[in-house]
Formats: C-alpha cells, sequence, structure tokens
C-alpha cells in the first residue's frame, strides 16, 4: 500500500507541472493554448500562424515531442515594440524594406517573430529594430 502511494505522489509531481501553464513566457503571453488530443507543436504554430520553434522557445520546452493533453501553453507572446514601425505598401519586399531602414534581413525576423516572411501585405504593421 505504501508503496503504491509513492508511485502515484511521484507521477502526480511528474505530470502536474505539464499541465499547468508555463512560466516561461515571462508574464508576456497574450494568448493561451490549450493542448488536444492529437496536438503536436507544429499544427499548433500553423494554426496560429507561426512555427513550432517559436512556441517551444517562449513555453520553456526543450523537447517538442514531449507535449501533453490538458498542456497550457502560450501562442503568442507579447513583447513590447523595440524600435520605430513601418506599415507595408503595396509592392514592398521585406528585403527592400530592411535595406531602407539598414537593418538586416535576420534583425527585421527576430523583431516580428509572427511575420511568415514570405507573405507580407499592404497595411501590415512591421517592427524596425533599432
Amino acid at each position: 500500500m505504501k508503496r503504491k502511494l509513492v508511485i502515484i505522489v511521484a507521477t502526480l509531481a511528474l505530470l502536474i507541472p505539464a499541465v499547468l501553464p508555463t512560466q516561461a513566457a515571462g508574464g508576456n503571453c497574450s494568448l493561451w493554448y490549450t493542448i488536444q488530443r492529437g496536438d503536436t507543436l507544429a499544427r499548433i504554430a500553423r494554426i496560429y500562424g507561426t512555427t513550432w520553434s517559436y512556441l517551444a522557445s517562449i513555453n520553456g520546452i526543450s523537447n517538442p515531442n514531449r507535449i501533453y493533453w490538458g498542456m497550457t501553453i502560450c501562442v503568442q507572446s507579447y513583447t513590447p515594440p523595440q524600435g520605430t514601425t513601418y506599415v507595408v505598401q503595396r509592392g514592398d519586399w521585406l528585403t527592400r524594406i530592411a535595406q531602407r531602414f539598414g537593418v538586416s534581413l535576420f534583425a527585421m525576423l527576430q523583431a516580428n517573430p509572427l511575420m511568415n516572411p514570405n507573405l507580407i501585405y499592404p497595411g501590415q504593421v512591421l517592427i524596425i529594430p533599432v
């Protein structure tokens, strides 16, 4: 009986952190998602227009294959803009915008982590890093 109790307590100790919201987003999470059966980080990322690696990084998930149903993760972390903003105009290309402001394409992508670099559209607001 004592052995069963130890096994139950040990199992709960491992599972409870998996179902509680993570604090890895630094308290700046603007949108949470509760994982359902069959979900993968890649599938969730597609739904929210981001990447699985971004979701893993903001949630402190070291192994993206080890997520559990019932686990709550941050799917959109709010980071206050660092730099100026630019509203995309018709005919703009991301590389040309980066060149115009004297920043690298990599810096643009880091400043706008939820952006799809292959799909920018007029009216979209981009953060231009300082």
